[in-house]
Protein backbone atom coordinates (compact mmCIF):
# COMPACT_ATOMS: atom_id res chain seq x y z
CA UNK A 1 0.00 0.00 0.00
CA UNK A 2 1.39 3.11 -0.76
CA UNK A 3 0.58 6.82 0.27
CA UNK A 4 2.93 9.30 -1.81
CA UNK A 5 4.35 10.21 -5.32
CA UNK A 6 7.26 11.42 -4.13
CA UNK A 7 10.43 9.15 -5.03
CA UNK A 8 12.24 8.87 -2.13
CA UNK A 9 10.48 7.62 1.04
CA UNK A 10 11.73 8.85 5.10
CA UNK A 11 11.57 6.38 8.08
CA UNK A 12 10.08 8.24 10.36
CA UNK A 13 10.09 7.82 14.38
CA UNK A 14 6.13 8.10 15.77
CA UNK A 15 5.94 7.68 19.32
CA UNK A 16 6.56 4.21 21.09
CA UNK A 17 9.66 3.62 19.48
CA UNK A 18 7.63 2.27 16.16
CA UNK A 19 8.53 3.61 12.53
CA UNK A 20 6.71 4.81 9.82
CA UNK A 21 7.80 4.45 6.36
CA UNK A 22 6.18 7.50 4.99
CA UNK A 23 6.73 9.55 1.80
CA UNK A 24 5.60 13.14 1.33
CA UNK A 25 4.09 15.20 -1.68
CA UNK A 26 5.71 17.29 -3.92
CA UNK A 27 8.85 16.54 -5.64
CA UNK A 28 11.52 16.31 -2.87
CA UNK A 29 12.21 13.57 0.16
CA UNK A 30 10.42 14.24 2.82
CA UNK A 31 13.60 14.33 4.99
CA UNK A 32 14.82 17.32 2.75
CA UNK A 33 11.51 18.55 2.85
CA UNK A 34 11.82 18.60 6.33
CA UNK A 35 15.31 20.22 6.24
CA UNK A 36 14.77 23.10 3.58
CA UNK A 37 11.33 23.99 5.29
CA UNK A 38 12.51 23.86 9.04
CA UNK A 39 15.66 25.89 7.84
CA UNK A 40 13.19 28.82 6.46
CA UNK A 41 10.30 29.43 8.90
CA UNK A 42 10.52 32.59 10.05
CA UNK A 43 11.42 31.28 14.15
CA UNK A 44 13.84 28.91 13.72
CA UNK A 45 12.72 25.43 13.97
CA UNK A 46 15.48 23.00 14.91
CA UNK A 47 15.91 21.84 18.45
CA UNK A 48 18.58 23.98 20.60
CA UNK A 49 21.68 22.88 22.34
CA UNK A 50 20.73 25.60 24.70
CA UNK A 51 17.18 24.75 25.49
CA UNK A 52 13.51 25.81 24.05
CA UNK A 53 12.40 28.80 23.92
CA UNK A 54 10.01 31.04 21.74
CA UNK A 55 13.02 31.43 19.79
CA UNK A 56 15.04 28.42 19.44
CA UNK A 57 12.89 26.39 17.93
CA UNK A 58 10.97 23.01 18.46
CA UNK A 59 11.84 20.47 20.99
CA UNK A 60 10.60 16.82 20.84
CA UNK A 61 7.82 16.21 23.19
CA UNK A 62 8.47 14.11 26.68
CA UNK A 63 7.78 10.67 26.33
CA UNK A 64 4.66 10.08 27.67
CA UNK A 65 3.98 13.66 27.93
CA UNK A 66 0.17 15.67 26.53
CA UNK A 67 1.91 16.00 22.65
CA UNK A 68 3.40 12.62 21.94
CA UNK A 69 1.64 10.80 18.99
CA UNK A 70 0.16 7.47 20.17
CA UNK A 71 -0.34 6.06 16.65
CA UNK A 72 -2.05 3.29 18.13
CA UNK A 73 -5.18 5.05 18.74
CA UNK A 74 -5.07 6.99 15.68
CA UNK A 75 -7.87 5.43 13.64
CA UNK A 76 -10.52 6.44 16.57
CA UNK A 77 -8.91 9.81 16.64
CA UNK A 78 -9.66 10.35 12.98
CA UNK A 79 -12.82 9.26 13.06
CA UNK A 80 -13.61 11.43 16.28
CA UNK A 81 -12.29 14.34 14.02
CA UNK A 82 -15.05 13.62 11.61
CA UNK A 83 -12.43 12.42 9.08
CA UNK A 84 -12.07 8.92 7.19
CA UNK A 85 -8.97 6.50 6.76
CA UNK A 86 -8.23 6.56 3.14
CA UNK A 87 -6.43 3.13 1.23
CA UNK A 88 -4.63 6.62 -0.45
CA UNK A 89 -3.94 10.35 -0.61
CA UNK A 90 -6.64 12.18 -2.17
CA UNK A 91 -6.59 13.42 -5.35
CA UNK A 92 -9.01 15.76 -6.18
CA UNK A 93 -7.77 18.60 -3.09
CA UNK A 94 -4.31 19.31 -2.39
CA UNK A 95 -2.59 22.17 -0.44
CA UNK A 96 -0.42 22.51 2.88
CA UNK A 97 -0.55 24.83 5.71
CA UNK A 98 1.93 25.65 8.47
CA UNK A 99 1.23 24.91 11.95
CA UNK A 100 3.80 26.25 15.09
CA UNK A 101 3.02 25.50 18.59
CA UNK A 102 3.94 27.50 21.85
CA UNK A 103 2.83 26.37 25.29
CA UNK A 104 4.15 29.33 27.82
CA UNK A 105 7.03 29.90 25.67
CA UNK A 106 8.24 26.48 24.91
CA UNK A 107 8.34 25.63 20.75
CA UNK A 108 6.21 21.99 20.95
CA UNK A 109 7.43 19.96 17.75
CA UNK A 110 4.39 18.71 15.57
CA UNK A 111 5.16 15.12 15.16
CA UNK A 112 5.38 13.25 11.85
CA UNK A 113 2.58 10.37 11.51
CA UNK A 114 -0.58 12.36 12.42
CA UNK A 115 -3.43 11.38 10.47
CA UNK A 116 -1.45 7.59 9.74
CA UNK A 117 -3.13 4.25 10.65
CA UNK A 118 -0.36 1.83 11.72
CA UNK A 119 -0.06 -2.06 12.31
CA UNK A 120 1.54 -3.63 15.09
CA UNK A 121 4.62 -3.50 13.62
CA UNK A 122 4.31 0.51 12.97
CA UNK A 123 3.85 0.17 9.23
CA UNK A 124 1.07 2.77 7.52
CA UNK A 125 -2.17 1.09 6.76
CA UNK A 126 -4.19 3.99 6.46
CA UNK A 127 -4.26 7.98 6.01
CA UNK A 128 -6.37 10.71 6.56
CA UNK A 129 -6.84 13.38 4.39
CA UNK A 130 -5.32 15.77 6.76
CA UNK A 131 -2.05 14.71 7.61
CA UNK A 132 1.83 15.13 7.97
CA UNK A 133 4.51 13.49 7.05
CA UNK A 134 7.30 15.00 8.68
CA UNK A 135 8.10 17.11 11.91
CA UNK A 136 8.31 20.77 9.74
CA UNK A 137 5.26 21.58 10.89
CA UNK A 138 3.36 21.47 7.32
CA UNK A 139 -0.23 20.04 7.48
CA UNK A 140 -1.01 18.17 3.62
CA UNK A 141 -4.66 18.05 3.04
CA UNK A 142 -4.99 15.55 0.29
CA UNK A 143 -8.15 15.09 -0.44
CA UNK A 144 -10.57 12.57 -2.32
CA UNK A 145 -13.22 15.36 -2.85
CA UNK A 146 -12.71 18.93 -4.17
CA UNK A 147 -13.91 22.11 -1.63
CA UNK A 148 -14.32 20.23 1.94
CA UNK A 149 -13.41 22.07 4.61
CA UNK A 150 -10.49 21.22 6.88
CA UNK A 151 -9.70 23.11 10.28
CA UNK A 152 -7.22 23.33 13.11
CA UNK A 153 -9.52 21.46 15.85
CA UNK A 154 -9.53 18.55 13.41
CA UNK A 155 -5.50 18.18 13.07
CA UNK A 156 -5.03 18.76 16.67
CA UNK A 157 -7.85 15.70 17.48
CA UNK A 158 -5.92 13.60 15.07
CA UNK A 159 -2.89 14.16 16.91
CA UNK A 160 -4.97 13.68 20.22
CA UNK A 161 -3.93 16.87 22.12
CA UNK A 162 -7.56 17.33 22.22
CA UNK A 163 -10.93 15.58 22.67
CA UNK A 164 -12.70 17.04 19.37
CA UNK A 165 -12.81 18.86 16.73
CA UNK A 166 -14.19 21.86 18.20
CA UNK A 167 -12.83 21.92 21.34
CA UNK A 168 -10.14 24.42 22.77
CA UNK A 169 -8.93 22.42 25.63
CA UNK A 170 -5.45 21.95 23.92
CA UNK A 171 -2.98 19.58 25.80
CA UNK A 172 -4.90 19.70 29.37
CA UNK A 173 -5.28 23.58 29.42
CA UNK A 174 -7.81 26.52 28.25
CA UNK A 175 -6.51 29.95 27.26
CA UNK A 176 -5.02 29.03 24.08
CA UNK A 177 -4.80 31.85 21.00
CA UNK A 178 -3.96 31.49 17.44
CA UNK A 179 -2.64 34.01 14.62
CA UNK A 180 -2.76 33.36 11.12
CA UNK A 181 -0.20 35.28 8.98
CA UNK A 182 0.74 36.99 11.87
CA UNK A 183 -2.61 38.47 12.82
CA UNK A 184 -4.48 37.62 15.66
CA UNK A 185 -7.29 35.37 14.72
CA UNK A 186 -8.61 35.34 18.83
CA UNK A 187 -9.16 32.20 21.24
CA UNK A 188 -10.80 29.79 19.37
CA UNK A 189 -8.20 28.18 17.86
CA UNK A 190 -10.07 24.84 16.85
CA UNK A 191 -12.74 26.86 14.09
CA UNK A 192 -9.24 27.87 11.93
CA UNK A 193 -10.06 26.80 8.50
CA UNK A 194 -7.01 25.77 6.94
CA UNK A 195 -5.81 27.23 3.27
CA UNK A 196 -2.72 27.03 0.92
CA UNK A 197 0.08 28.57 2.67
CA UNK A 198 -1.18 29.82 5.83
CA UNK A 199 1.76 29.93 8.96
CA UNK A 200 -0.65 29.23 11.89
CA UNK A 201 0.67 30.09 15.26
CA UNK A 202 -1.34 28.13 18.16
CA UNK A 203 0.19 29.59 21.49
CA UNK A 204 -0.73 29.61 25.06
CA UNK A 205 0.78 32.55 27.64
CA UNK A 206 2.16 35.26 26.69
CA UNK A 207 2.47 35.64 22.71
CA UNK A 208 6.03 34.57 21.13
CA UNK A 209 8.49 37.99 20.94
CA UNK A 210 9.06 36.42 17.56
CA UNK A 211 5.35 35.16 16.00
CA UNK A 212 5.68 33.93 12.96
CA UNK A 213 3.67 35.66 10.16
CA UNK A 214 5.13 33.60 6.75
CA UNK A 215 6.61 29.82 6.30
CA UNK A 216 8.48 29.01 2.82
CA UNK A 217 7.18 25.76 1.80
CA UNK A 218 9.54 23.46 -0.49
CA UNK A 219 9.46 23.52 -3.79
CA UNK A 220 5.93 21.82 -4.74
CA UNK A 221 4.20 22.37 -1.65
Amino acid sequence: MTFSRRVTPAVLAVGLGSTLLLAGCGSSSAASAASSSTASSSVANSASDSGPSATSGPVAPTAGGPWLLDPTGAQNRIKTAGLSVLTAEGTEDHYHAHLDVFQDGTAVSVPAGIGFTVDSSGQATGISALHTHDTSGVLHVEAPVKGDTFTLGQALTEWGVTDGPTSNTIAGQTGWHVAVDGKDAGTNPAAVVLAAHQEIALYHGTAPANLPTTFSFPAGE
